[in-house]
């Protein structure tokens, strides 16, 4: 058995596709007694197109993997420990490991905490939404968040804009609900704003964001802070959003395909821009600063690298319902 493992582990390599189909089948038709030897080809050897593949293939298994990659955590072979910890929680989440790897993992978390600065968050696209940082507790009420944990901040952005930020579920009514993962960022000095609010949070979340209506949420969010933002870049559409709302209103906004673009008077931020800009750019700022980067470093906090010293606390992952804890969601997550 072990060398006809080997050898259909070797056919996936193969320029034939439906050698490499019918190697596939033959191998995840063996099931859990072949994880031991799959694992392996994951760890060592091969390219890593072959490494992926042969992962896909365990995790094809399911839920008939999970016991016996548990019995790996628990008793090894120790090579193999830590990869398949990974397809644990790529299977089933946290939930998929048992009570003492839970327990190593928040322990992990807890000593990354000490030690994560500086900190940063996604700077070329992407979508947030600002708050004051001292309204941390209003901003989890304001919008329904729930299982609020602390997490570094790589694993924040990890589980907000890469991994599965969405779940789809059945409520006690058999109703299919959506609950969503977001990350709210450590809290963060900028002295160049030129508000009266020094210190921000963002919250990302591309799902959550994009599919519950970042705008309205910021409107709402305002209601109960007082103030929050809205910034979008996105550079595949060559379009970008800023959005600033206060008390539960828009104050200011800019869009690239809005129409007006602009709305709301001009904030003195883009009056000063204006007043310096060279006679080149006297035209771009004419009606207001386009740029949702200019606007969010003025007005709140620009995302990208963040000064050790002007980063405080560490950030919190949380879900929009109290049914779907965080462990729910599937995908390893760097820490």
């Amino acid at each position: 058995m072990p060398e006809s493992i080997d050898a259909l582990v070797q056919d996936l390599s193969v320029r034939d596709r439906t050698v490499r189909r019918a190697a596939r089948d033959a191998l995840a038709a063996l099931g859990a007694e072949a994880i031991d030897q799959l694992l392996a080809h994951t760890v060592a050897g091969g390219t890593k197109h072959l490494r992926r593949d042969v992962q896909s293939i365990v995790e094809h298994l399911g839920e008939a993997a999970l016991p016996r990659l548990r019995e790996i955590r628990r008793a090894g072979p120790g090579q193999l420990r830590s990869k398949a910890l990974e397809i644990l929680v790529d299977l089933g989440g946290a939930d998929a490991l048992d009570e003492v790897d839970q327990r190593a993992v928040e322990r992990l978390v807890r000593i990354k905490l000490l030690d994560e600065l500086p900190v940063e968050t996604p700077f070329e696209a992407g979508r947030w939404l600002a708050f004051p940082a001292d309204r941390l507790d209003d901003a989890v009420a304001a919008l329904g968040l729930h299982d609020v944990r602390p997490v570094t901040s790589v694993m924040g952005v990890a589980a907000a804009t890469q991994a599965t930020d969405s779940l789809d579920f059945q409520d006690a009514q058999g109703k299919t609900q959506r609950a969503y993962r977001v990350f709210i960022t450590p809290e963060f000095e900028n002295r160049r704003a030129k508000g009266r609010i020094k210190n921000w949070r963002m919250l990302w979340g591309n799902s959550f964001l994009d599919e519950l209506d970042g705008f309205r949420l910021a409107r709402e969010l305002s209601e109960r802070c007082g103030e929050a933002h809205f910034y979008i870049l996105d550079p595949y559409n060559a379009s970008e959003n800023w959005y600033i709302a206060r008390d539960g209103h828009l104050l200011r906004s800019y869009g690239t395909y809005e129409y007006p673009q602009f709305e709301g008077e001009p904030l003195p931020f883009e009056v000063l821009q204006l007043e310096i800009a060279n006679e080149d750019e006297a035209e771009e700022y004419a009606e207001g600063v386009p740029d949702a980067s200019k606007a969010a470093d003025n007005l709140s906090v620009e995302p990208g690298p963040q000064l050790a010293e002007d980063t405080h606390g560490h950030g919190w992952l949380a879900t929009t319902h109290p049914d779907v804890p965080n462990s729910r969601f599937k995908g390893a997550l760097p820490v």
